[in-house]
């Protein structure tokens, strides 16, 4: 099976299908694996220190010969160090959030690297795409980890009708259904986080993996809204104790400290009743662990399936 579109093109992938970037989750084991299936695999930096972060680029480039991507966190405080870096190792693509990219975009011009920014905004998207990046993620308020207001199936017809690049959707994503869903609203790619965290080939602790399989529906919580920097994670002891927090007019700096090294914890250290263990709202759609190959197979054959279906429907 195969796809072609702009978005294939540019990036020199297979499907259009990226790997979402996640902090402590999003390592050089599933971007390659995302990567060699046919998609863009994403490494996740975070607040990673530079020389960190090559152990996982020069890891990637051994795992696969494809295009992969490092997202970079442009509140780090190792960011300058970070976009050296990717400069020096020439990384395909890099992802963007927390942040306005456009003093590094002409260096990654000048080599060749695409810059695509995660957007949860008209505004912002509108002007992003002035700086010249070369395409957008516009993320809905369904991811999990860090997120905007608007959901999916809003944020993303905006941001098509608003700029001329192309778009990439993401947030509540993760079969065939969703994709057919944001490829009809203009999207010509998407980007999928939490469904690849439930892989073989990702290294989260097994339990955060378990969490997210038990998830249910209404599992997945908003909290830290009153920080803005509002953040989607399954509701747990540490989930309800912020948002009581929250409630009882906890400050910025209470919450931001009580918060801190709780994904790590969750992600590597596998404590999930007292980390954080940040998912989209799709979770509660996740019942089982497969190879990331399995995955994209799936969400391919699902997108066309539903495709067929629509097709046969008479008005």
């Amino acid at each position: 099976m195969t796809t072609e579109n702009s978005i294939c093109s540019v990036l020199g992938i297979k499907y259009p299908i990226l790997q979402g970037g996640m902090a402590w989750v999003a390592t050089a084991e599933l971007a390659a694996a995302v990567s060699n299936a046919g998609g863009l695999g994403i490494i996740g930096a975070g607040h990673m220190p530079a020389e960190a972060l090559k152990v996982e680029v020069l890891k990637a480039k051994q795992l696969t010969k494809k295009p992969f991507g490092v997202n970079v966190m442009l509140m780090s405080p190792h960011v300058k160090e970070v976009i050296n870096l990717l400069l020096e190792e020439k990384v395909a693509v890099i992802t963007t959030g927390a942040g306005n990219p456009g003093e590094y975009i002409p260096a990654f011009k000048a080599i060749g690297t695409k810059v695509i920014p995660v957007v949860a905004s008209v505004a912002l998207a509108k002007r992003l795409a002035r700086l010249g990046v070369d395409a957008l993620i516009a993320e809905g308020t369904e991811s999990g980890g860090h997120v905007g207001e608007l959901t999916t199936m809003c944020l993303l017809p905006q941001i098509v009708d608003a700029v001329d690049i192309p778009v990439i959707a993401a947030g509540g994503i993760a079969d065939g259904r969703g994709m057919a869903a944001a490829l009809a609203l203009g999207a010509q790619a998407v980007q999928i986080g939490t469904r690849f965290v439930v892989s073989n080939e990702c290294t989260a602790h097994e339990e955060y993996k378990k969490a997210i399989i038990k998830a249910k529906d209404r599992s997945a919580v908003m909290t830290g809204a009153s920080t803005g920097h509002p953040v989607r994670v399954l509701e747990n002891q540490l989930a309800r104790e912020f948002m009581t927090m929250e409630r009882n007019g906890a400050t910025v700096e209470e919450l931001d400290a009580f918060g801190a090294g709780k994904l790590k914890l969750a992600a590597r250290d596998g404590e999930v009743r007292l980390g954080s263990v940040m998912a989209g709202q799709c979770s509660g759609m996740l019942n089982e662990i497969k190879p990331v190959a399995e995955i994209i197979e799936d969400l391919m054959t699902g997108l066309v399936n539903t495709i067929d279906r629509l097709k046969k429907i008479h008005f």
